[in-house]
């Protein structure tokens, strides 16, 4: 009887060894996953150069790793026995807290700061010196409330906020941390809640010296597609989806926004982004290397230049009421270099706003 038993066994594994083998082979593989939001690997290209070389079986390991049947599914069984069983606090540094997920951020990286600040210097001397009206603004990303009162290793955040202010004496630093807590931010993305900003635009205004938003001028309307953020595939555990709110208005209805890299013209809340892999780029068509956004009905022609990463997507259309023209420069995506090709400088406001995430890993 044992005998059948192993027999039976071993029968079943050489089965499924059978059918990996061949779904490995002969499978359509999947181009992207949506979970995690990248390309996944594809099948190498069989040659004797690339067997012979080893790089062969490299690759066709990470393949067969992407392309494994069902890899979501063992992913968040892997995850659920990491953090219940085994009682780890964090899943590939992704953790829990009071419902939201967010990302370990520690140590501080002083020379992925640094290299940012570098950045920031070289485009006030290159296109600034003589500006009066230069601001600054780091934006603390989720960890900064949730970590230390969680138990969870966090970065030196007043550190950070003094080296952004040391390096750039020639802006206005303008601390918005007081406005926000972690009830601001997405339970499964990295990024903040449009609904909850209008605080933080109100300041930045006030600051800058421009008209301020007013909360009874915007209806707080939802999308039908629930919104799965970042988080919700790199933690890989069970995570409800959300409801993503847009602020609308008269006002930002008869904006519109030039993208330089497609020459188009879009509304403020792309419709063309409502099918997106990522929701959030329903906010100014996603990332972008430089928009202008125009209102038409502004008070008095004021340009605002910022530059950003995806935090100001959602945020700078609450800043539009007080400028004529409002332009985002992302950086990560365009060479400060050719800057003055497109922007025009004089006489402009101008706001670096950026995400403690962002300036933390080597991002800029």
């Amino acid at each position: 009887m044992a005998k059948k038993i192993k027999r039976a066994l071993w029968a079943l594994v050489a089965v499924v060894w059978v059918m990996l083998t061949l779904f490995a082979w002969f499978a359509q593989p999947k181009q992207m996953s949506e979970s995690e939001r990248r390309v996944l690997a594809q099948m190498p290209q069989f040659s004797l150069k690339n067997v012979t070389s080893g790089k062969f079986m490299s690759e066709f390991e990470k393949y067969s790793l992407d392309q494994f049947p069902a890899r979501d599914t063992f992913r968040q069984i892997k995850s659920l026995f990491h953090t219940y069983a085994l009682n780890q606090s964090d899943n590939h540094n992704i953790y829990i807290a009071d419902g939201y997920a967010a990302e370990m951020l520690y140590p501080l990286n002083e020379k992925s700061l640094n290299r940012a600040l570098t950045q920031f210097n070289k485009i006030y001397t290159r296109y600034l010196q003589g500006n009066a009206n230069i601001y600054s603004c780091v934006i603390p990303d989720k960890s900064y409330y949730l970590a230390q009162e969680n138990g969870y290793l966090t970065m030196d955040y007043d550190a950070l906020f003094a080296q952004v202010q040391f390096q750039m004496p020639w802006a206005e630093y303008i601390d918005i941390t007081a406005l926000l807590s972690a009830q601001d931010y997405y339970y499964t993305d990295t990024h903040w809640r449009q609904e909850r900003l209008l605080p933080v635009a109100q300041k930045l205004c006030q600051v800058m010296g421009v008209q301020s938003p007013n909360a009874d001028d915007y209806t707080k309307t939802s999308l039908k597609r629930l919104f799965y953020g970042v988080y919700y595939g790199q933690a890989a555990l069970p995570m409800k989806p959300e409801t993503m709110y847009l602020m609308q208005s008269d006002l930002l209805e008869d904006c519109r926004v030039y993208q330089y890299t497609d020459n188009r013209y879009s509304q403020v809340y792309d419709a063309q982004k409502y099918e997106s892999k990522d929701l959030y780029d329903v906010f100014l068509s996603g990332a972008q290397s430089l928009l202008r956004i125009e209102n038409p009905n502004a008070e008095q022609e004021r340009k605002l230049i910022i530059f950003r990463d995806s935090f100001a997507s959602s945020l700078a259309p609450l800043l539009a009421q007080g400028y004529s023209e409002i332009i985002l420069a992302d950086i990560r995506y365009i060479s400060v270099e050719v800057l003055g090709n497109y922007i025009d400088f004089e006489n402009a406001d101008v706001l670096f706003l950026y995400s403690s995430l962002v300036l933390n890993k080597n991002l800029i």
